[in-house]
């Protein structure tokens, strides 16, 4: 069950919800119950208007839920002055097989005692008030998602949906999870460890391991050696039987994703740091500033001086 109140943030219970109903036509059963709960029953506004229709507190004496899914939102600090939904959440919490957090849904569970001594993400944004107002929790800013024995936790907004994607790879299989992803036209989840700093790579998720692992090293360390050989070396495959093989799984060549990262990581380097295009172009692995030039003109029409110059203050931290 999803749990919500007003002010939540829409995508924070729309996107777990249709990825557990997606799973569920995918199995062409009801492996998850989903619904979604908050204190007063009926319809609730979203922060953004967005108006979502809610069932009330369910009696957990009859049967404790598997898995309980905390959102957040502009609302969540008036919702830990709800003690009905506090008290609530800290007997489901404890009776769940397991607790997952989305965003500053953080802040809810903290409230009701279920994060003490957990380690937990949350929107970057909103990490450093956490660790002020929770000192009992111990506070990661930087992964997608994480977990902490039952408790999952994920980063703001879309990062809910990988935290979910990975919840379904972990009960039915990395296939139902990918079929799932497909659907929702994204890449099958970021890897939790992750940085929520870095922009996802819209390239498909590779179900072979061998392929994978290739992406997830790329991913991870976009500054990092990535000719050819190496990463066929770490593939365990001939250069030529790896090339052919990750463009069959991915739909892109190898080149062609390194460049790809390598953009992303270089996009936010430019939105969030005053380090100069060079220095930039250096510590993400272009041969030179004039090298990472060519690929923004070629992928993005622009220079990166000239997108710094339109989106370094013109980005809206999301609430």
């Amino acid at each position: 069950m999803i749990v919500a109140f007003p002010g939540v943030q829409a995508l924070d219970v729309t996107g777990p919800y249709e990825v557990l109903a997606g799973a569920n036509s995918c199995l062409r059963r009801e492996a998850y119950d989903v619904t979604v709960v908050a204190s007063s029953p009926g319809t609730l506004r979203s922060e953004s208007g967005l108006e979502l229709v809610a069932r009330g507190l369910p009696d957990l004496t009859a049967q404790p839920p598997d898995l309980v899914i905390v959102a957040g939102g502009s609302g969540v600090h008036d919702a830990t002055d709800d003690e009905i939904l506090l008290s609530w959440l800290r007997d489901a919490g404890s009776r769940a097989e397991r607790l997952a957090t989305v965003c500053s849904g953080t802040f809810l569970a903290a409230s009701a005692g279920l994060l003490d001594r957990r380690r937990v993400t949350t929107h970057w944004a909103r990490a450093d008030r956490l660790a002020r107002e929770h000192p009992e929790v111990r506070v990661d800013a930087d992964p997608v998602y994480l977990r902490d024995g039952n408790v999952w936790s994920s980063a703001g907004v879309t990062a809910g949906i990988d935290l979910c994607l990975a919840l379904v790879s972990e009960d039915h299989g990395p296939d139902v999870a990918q079929t799932v992803a497909r659907w929702l036209v994204m890449f099958l989840h970021r890897p939790g460890w992750q940085s929520q700093f870095r922009a996802p790579v819209w390239v498909e998720r590779a179900g072979d391991d061998a392929i994978r692992s290739v992406q997830e090293r790329v991913d991870a360390d976009p500054s990092g050696d990535h000719r050819i050989a190496v990463l066929a070396r770490h593939a365990a495959l001939s250069e030529r039987h790896f090339q052919r093989r990750f463009t069959h799984e991915t739909g892109v060549t190898a080149a062609h994703y390194v460049a790809t990262v390598r953009l992303e990581a270089a996009r936010r380097a430019l939105e969030r740091s005053d380090d100069t295009v060079t220095a930039i172009a250096r510590s993400i692995g272009f041969r030179s500033a004039e090298s990472m030039r060519r690929t923004f003109v070629e992928h993005l029409g622009t220079s990166p001086s000239e997108y710094r110059h339109r989106f370094t203050h013109t980005q809206k931290v999301p609430r």
